[in-house]
């Protein structure tokens, strides 16, 4: 089978936009936390301990997973996080399905509680949102740098074969 030279010139050019892509694309992106792990978002669980072992970055975002019948998700002000207040919450984030989402999207504190009176025993939970640090000052991880190294394998394979269709 024959294929002419502008459908090789095409699929030079498709393979040149798809390296390209590759290169374009972040080596970081934002992380979905499913809010208490396994246990989700429930009467019973250390949410102090949990976030603790978190780092929450703009862009990322929230889960939580419950009993629609049991529990809700309401943000509120520091003050009534630490009282286990649900009187004007600054957001109640409960649509009635038990799993909902919670963009992280501003660098400050958030403060979730369950206004069904498991707060006192509690089920509540304070996130700090910080910026992602500069890629120069942010550690490298194994991960990160094998991503990298894979792409640069990438693109230089698909040169080489952008370069062997043109010349055909």
């Amino acid at each position: 089978m024959r294929i002419s030279r502008s459908s090789r010139r095409s699929t030079a050019v498709g393979v040149l936009f798809c390296a390209v892509v590759m290169v374009m694309l972040p080596d970081v992106s934002a992380k979905r936390f499913i809010v208490g792990g396994n246990m989700g978002w429930t009467s019973n669980v250390n949410y102090t301990l949990w976030a603790g072992n978190q780092t929450f970055y703009l862009g990322d975002w929230l889960y939580f997973v419950y009993d629609r019948n049991q529990n809700d998700v309401l943000e509120v002000n520091k003050t009534n996080y630490e009282t286990c207040n649900a009187e004007h919450p600054l957001h109640n984030y409960t649509t009635g399905a038990g799993r909902d989402v919670v963009p992280l999207n501003v660098t400050r504190d958030y403060y979730f509680i369950s206004s069904k009176g498991f707060c006192y025993g509690g089920m509540k939970l304070h996130v700090h949102v910080i910026n992602l640090p500069p890629p120069q000052a942010a550690t490298v991880k194994s991960y990160s740098s094998s991503i990298t190294a894979v792409k640069n394998q990438l693109i230089i394979f698909m040169v080489v074969a952008v370069a062997a269709i043109w010349d055909t």
